[in-house]
C-alpha cells in the first residue's frame, strides 16, 4: 500500500539543474531501503518556483524541499521516508511553521496564495507521461461532454459566453474566431492548429504546459475540431522544446491507445488526429500566417491578410489557430460553464493569465493570476520584490512587441486594455522585472536587435526600418548621439508600425517607444551628457581610483587584465583610461571600495 508519494519537479529549468539524476538516485535509495511498495515517486511539470528548483515535494505531508542535491538524497529517505523526520535545512522556510516539522499548505505562501491555476492546473501536481493520471483529474471527460451532449454551435457559444481571448498576443475573442471558421462543416477540410513556437525572450509559459500537461492541450484541440468541423490538427513546437516535444508524442501515442484521438472517438463517429511539426527557431513563425507557411514545407514568410486564417489558412483550407495557454483553458470552461470563467478577470479581460516572472525579481518562476491584478502585486508580493534592497525601476511586458512599464504605474492592474493604454500590451505573458541598476536605453536596443535578427526581411519597413533603428540606437549608446536623434526614431518608429506586413514588424519599434516616452531623460542623458546614469553603457563610463582611499595594495593592478593599472606599493594607484577595457575586474577585487565607476 502506498502511504507516500514523492513529486519531484520535471520540467526544463530543474531538469537542467539535475532533478533526473535526482529521481534516480531517490528510486534507488527507496528500493535499498525496502519502501518500494509504500513510496511511489513522481515526476511532475513544473511548479512555478522555477527560482528554487529542483524542486521535490512528499504528500500528505505537503513537505516542500528547494534546492534538492544528489547528495541530499540519501538523508531525505532515511530521515523523512523511514523515520518521518523532516529535513528542515532544505524545507522552503516560507512553509515551515517556526518551532516544528509541520508545514503550511503551498496555497498559505506568498507565491501561491493570489495565484488562481487553471490553464497551470496539472502542472507539479500529475505525472505528464501518464495519461490515467490526466484522466484521474477530470481529464477528457470535457470532450465526451461536447461530442455526446453538446451540438459544434454550442459548443462556440460556451467559448463565446466566456469572455475568453487569446492568450498569444493581440487578444482576440476566442469563440468569434471558431465562429468564423465554423460554416460549411463536413463539407470543407478545415484544420486546427496550436501555436507552441513561443520565441519571447524570457518566456516559458506554453513550453511548461506542454511539459507538465500536454494533455489539456491534445482535448482542447479535439473539441476546437469538433466545434468547427475539423478532423486534422497541427501543433507546431520549437525543437529547441526537447522535453515537451517528448511529452506531446507520449501524450499523442496514449490517447490513440485509449481511443481518445483517432477515428469514432467516443464512438459517436467524430474523427480527429494530431501531428507535430518542429520550428527552426524563428520568431516570426509565431505569426500565424507565418506559422502556416513553414507547417506547409515553405520559409516562414507572413502572409497578406484578409484572406484570414478563418476562410484561407493551412493549405489554403479554413484554420483556426491559438497558442497553447489558450487551448490549456478550454475543458475547463467546458466543464464548469462559461459564467464560471467570466466571474474571473475583469469586464473585458476574463480569466485568468500566465505570467514568465523574470529578471531583477527574488521568486522568479511562473505565475497564474486574475485579470485585473495588478504590477505591485505580482512584482511584490508574489515575486517577493527586488534583491538585494535594490528599487523596482520598471517592468517589460509583451518581450519585444511590448512596452517598459515605470514603477509611476505599478499599481496599473493588469488586462489587455489597460496595458495598450499605457504604451504596452500583454504579449504571450513574459514579464521582466528591471531595478535602479538597468539602462532602459541599453534594454530598448537589446529587444531591438532581436527583433533586426528575426526578421523575415519579407517587407521593406521591417527589414530595412529596425536595422536603421538599432544604427540610431548604437550610436546614442556609444556616445555620439545628438538630440535629432530622437526625433528620428520616433518618426521612424511610427513609420515600422505602420507599414509592416505582419505583427513582428508592426511592433518591433514598441520598446523603443515606450522607453523614449517614459524614460526620455535617460537618453537625453546619454545624447547630451553623454553618461549613462545605470553605469550600464560601457562607452560612456571611466573608471578613477580615489586617491585618499586607495591604500597601494596593488590588487587592483595585479589583476587587470590589460595592465591598465599602474602606481607604488602603499601609494595611490591610477588608471590609463586608454588601456582600460572596463571590465569590472578592479572594482570587484578591491577591498577598500577605493574604485569608483563614473
Amino acid at each position: 500500500m502506498i502511504r507516500s508519494h514523492v513529486l519531484i519537479c520535471g520540467g526544463t529549468g530543474c531538469s537542467a539543474s539535475g532533478s533526473v539524476n535526482i529521481r534516480t538516485s531517490l528510486e534507488n535509495e527507496i528500493a535499498n531501503a525496502g519502501l518500494t511498495q509504500e513510496i511511489k515517486v513522481v515526476q511532475t511539470g513544473c511548479f512555478g518556483l522555477c527560482e528554487l528548483g529542483p524542486i521535490m515535494i512528499v504528500y500528505p505531508e505537503g513537505t516542500f524541499y528547494s534546492r534538492v542535491t544528489v547528495e541530499d538524497v540519501p538523508e531525505i529517505v532515511s530521515e523523512h521516508l523511514l523515520k518521518g523526520r523532516v529535513v528542515r535545512r532544505l524545507v522552503y522556510n516560507e512553509t515551515l511553521q517556526e518551532g516544528t516539522d509541520e508545514v503550511k499548505s503551498l496555497s498559505e505562501t506568498s507565491f501561491y496564495k493570489k495565484q488562481k491555476r487553471i490553464a497551470l492546473r496539472n502542472c507539479g501536481v500529475i505525472d505528464p507521461e501518464n495519461i490515467e493520471e490526466y484522466i484521474g483529474v477530470d481529464g477528457y471527460q470535457a470532450l465526451g461532454k461536447v461530442l455526446t451532449e453538446m451540438t459544434p454551435d454550442q459548443v462556440i457559444q460556451t467559448v463565446l459566453d466566456s469572455g475568453l481571448r487569446g492568450r498569444g498576443g493581440g487578444g482576440f475573442p476566442t469563440g468569434l474566431k471558431w465562429k468564423f471558421a465554423s460554416g460549411n462543416r463536413g463539407n470543407v477540410q478545415k484544420y486546427v492548429c496550436c501555436n507552441a513556437d513561443e520565441g519571447d525572450p524570457g518566456a516559458f509559459m506554453d513550453r511548461s504546459i506542454l511539459e507538465g500537461d500536454p494533455h489539456t492541450v491534445l482535448e482542447a484541440m479535439a473539441i476546437a475540431g469538433y466545434a468547427i468541423g475539423a478532423n486534422e490538427g497541427y501543433i507546431y513546437v520549437r525543437a529547441e522544446y526537447p522535453i515537451a516535444i517528448h511529452r506531446l508524442e507520449v501524450a499523442i501515442k496514449q490517447a490513440h491507445e485509449y481511443g481518445l484521438l483517432g477515428d469514432n472517438i467516443f464512438g459517436t463517429g467524430f474523427n480527429f488526429d494530431i501531428k507535430l511539426r518542429l520550428g527552426a527557431g524563428a520568431f516570426v513563425c509565431g505569426e500565424e500566417t507565418a506559422l502556416m507557411t513553414s507547417i506547409e514545407g515553405n520559409r516562414g514568410e507572413p502572409r497578406p491578410r484578409p484572406p484570414f486564417p478563418a476562410v484561407k489558412g493551412l493549405f489554403g483550407k479554413p484554420t483556426i489557430l491559438n497558442n497553447v495557454e489558450t487551448y490549456a483553458n478550454i475543458t475547463q470552461i467546458i466543464l464548469n460553464g462559461p459564467q464560471w470563467f467570466a466571474s474571473m478577470g475583469t469586464e473585458k479581460s476574463k480569466g485568468t493569465k500566465v505570467f514568465a516572472l523574470g529578471g531583477k525579481i527574488k521568486h522568479t518562476g511562473l505565475v497564474e493570476v486574475p485579470m485585473g491584478t495588478t504590477l505591485r502585486e505580482v512584482v511584490e508580493e508574489i515575486g517577493g520584490g527586488i534583491p538585494n534592497g535594490k528599487k523596482f525601476k520598471a517592468a517589460q511586458t509583451g518581450g519585444p512587441s511590448g512596452g517598459c512599464i515605470p514603477a509611476s504605474l505599478i499599481d496599473t492592474p493588469i488586462d489587455y486594455d489597460n496595458l495598450v493604454a499605457i504604451g504596452s500590451m500583454m504579449g504571450s505573458g513574459g514579464l521582466i522585472v528591471m531595478d535602479e541598476d538597468t539602462c532602459m536605453v541599453d534594454i530598448a536596443r537589446f529587444f531591438l536587435d532581436f527583433t533586426v535578427d528575426e526578421s523575415c526581411g519579407k517587407c521593406t519597413p521591417c527589414r530595412i526600418g529596425t536595422k536603421r533603428l538599432l544604427e540610431i540606437l548604437d550610436k546614442i549608446i556609444a556616445g555620439k548621439g545628438e538630440l535629432s536623434d530622437l526625433d528620428e526614431m520616433e518618426e521612424l518608429a511610427k513609420y515600422i508600425k505602420s507599414a509592416s506586413l505582419c505583427g513582428l514588424g508592426q511592433t518591433a519599434p514598441n520598446p523603443v517607444l515606450s522607453t523614449l516616452n517614459r524614460f526620455r531623460d535617460e537618453y537625453i542623458a546619454h545624447v547630451v551628457d553623454k553618461k549613462c546614469p545605470a553605469g550600464v553603457c560601457k562607452s560612456l563610463l571611466h573608471y578613477e581610483i580615489i586617491a585618499d582611499k586607495c591604500k597601494g595594495c596593488t590588487l587592483c593592478a595585479r589583476k587587470c587584465p590589460v595592465a591598465a593599472i599602474s602606481g607604488s606599493v602603499k601609494e595611490a594607484h591610477t588608471i590609463d583610461v586608454s588601456k582600460c577595457i572596463k571590465c569590472g575586474v578592479c572594482i570587484s577585487n578591491c577591498k577598500f571600495g577605493a574604485i569608483v565607476k563614473k
